[in-house]
């Protein structure tokens, strides 16, 4: 019997044939904080340690509430500063600097065959260029600084094949909410799951993002796309071959999922449920008030550009407030160059610091009680962004841009 992607991690990390639903202890490539690093640092003298085994695989990345929103938060960003210094942390990125899924991807932690760990739920962002990457908990993090090495249990694969080709219009966001809506948000727990495409070149590193990203929203354990020319040529690594990291021909899949790209179309996932997804034209007309287009989900220059595509020569509609997070100020930077920060600030649209902002509700556009948002983000629990009495719908890039036009939920089509 072959091994799927995770199997050959796992066995090449602990130096013998492991199989899925193995227990394994395993040492990380790299492990991923945030801003709750503050929480995890405290956790060290109640386990007696005071030093990191490995410093050099701690990456700290500062973006939940960043800026500081209050002194609370200063604090804790002080604090955090103070034992990156202490530690001799230097894979450190401080406010502004982008939201750490963005960071591990754009930076080059996550790599093919790589194992990253990390007290994220999306840390399974990095799977988009072939690493195998979970999100943990904070005692489990605290564990790793201390002892460099976690238990994991090695996933059962769920395989999803995707074939055809994508409308103009319709995005691997849309691709990516219809599949939790197929598959709901317990249809992968502890799963790995893997994306398989007929058309290696379908999707960009970007769109695997996304896809990725969302995996999380399945329940799984980590999602991936097997590395190709594409993640070789985004990692500079042009003429490398990382087909040992594609699941074998003969390998065991727990379940096998096809999907037609040329069916999906714009949808919008409804309050407050991921899986609660419907087609946006059946939720066209729903009165929005605010907008937000970016986060680590869709934040990247591609999402952007699809923005001002939609937005150019277009005007916000007077009741929408349209917030735009950069990933990361890389993406900030190209956006400005490419012009598209003046497209959407003449459309009405605010630019904000590159970072999550609203997302988590703890900062920079939170919502009052009965307002309604249209979010890139990937979340969309009750109170999740506010107030408990406010709605979240979640879309494209798209769809967000052309709702803010028309001030209601409106599907993306004659925009293209």
């Amino acid at each position: 019997m072959g091994k799927t992607f995770s199997e050959k991690v796992f066995s090449s990390k602990a130096g013998r044939d492991v199989s899925a639903g193995e227990i394994v202890t395993l040492e990380p490539d790299y492990i991923l904080t945030h801003d709750n690093t503050a929480a995890i640092l405290k956790k060290l003298p109640e386990i007696g340690a005071a030093r990191l085994k490995y410093p050099e695989r701690a990456v700290v990345v500062l973006d939940h509430v960043t800026p500081a929103a209050d002194s609370t938060h200063a604090a804790n960003h002080k604090s955090i500063r103070a034992f990156v210094a202490e530690q001799g942390i230097n894979n450190f990125y401080d406010v502004g600097r982008g939201v750490c899924h963005q960071i591990m991807v754009e930076e080059h932690y996550a790599y093919p065959g790589k194992l990253i760990l990390g007290s994220d739920s999306h840390t399974t962002t990095a799977g988009a260029v072939g690493a195998f990457a979970a999100g943990i908990g904070r005692t489990e993090a605290a564990g790793i600084w201390v002892t460099g090495e976690l238990w994991l249990r090695c996933p059962e694969t769920m395989r999803i094949s995707l074939s055809g080709k994508l409308r103009s219009y319709a995005s691997a966001k849309d691709l990516a909410l219809t599949l939790i809506g197929r598959i709901g948000a317990d249809g992968a727990i502890y799963r790995a799951v893997e994306f398989s495409c007929e058309n290696d070149d379908q999707f960009s590193v970007s769109d695997r993002m996304v896809l990725c990203n969302l995996a999380a929203e399945m329940g799984a354990k980590n999602g991936y796309f097997a590395p190709d020319e594409t993640v070789a040529e985004y990692l500079g690594e042009t003429g490398s071959d990382f087909s040992h990291l594609r699941s074998d021909a003969d390998a065991h899949y727990i379940e096998e999922l096809a999907f037609n790209l040329a069916e999906i179309e714009p949808v919008v996932a409804a309050p407050h449920a991921v899986d609660n997804v419907h087609p946006a034209v059946e939720l066209a007309g729903k009165r929005i008030d605010q907008a937000l287009l970016g986060t680590c989900t869709n934040g990247r220059i591609e999402d952007l550009r699809t923005a001002a595509i939609v937005l150019e020569g277009r005007t916000v509609s007077s009741h929408v407030r349209l917030l735009v997070f950069p990933a990361s100020a890389k993406v900030y930077r190209q956006a400005l160059d490419e012009g598209i920060v003046r497209t959407l600030l003449d459309a009405g649209a605010v630019w904000m610091n590159p970072g999550c902002g609203p997302c988590l509700g703890a900062h920079e556009g939170a919502l009052a009680p009965g307002e309604a948002c249209i979010s890139t983000a990937n979340r969309n629990f009750k109170g999740r962004m506010g107030h408990p009495d406010s709605e979240i719908y979640l879309a494209s890039p798209a769809t967000v841009a052309a709702s803010a036009i028309a001030g209601e939920i409106a599907p993306p089509e004659e925009y293209f």
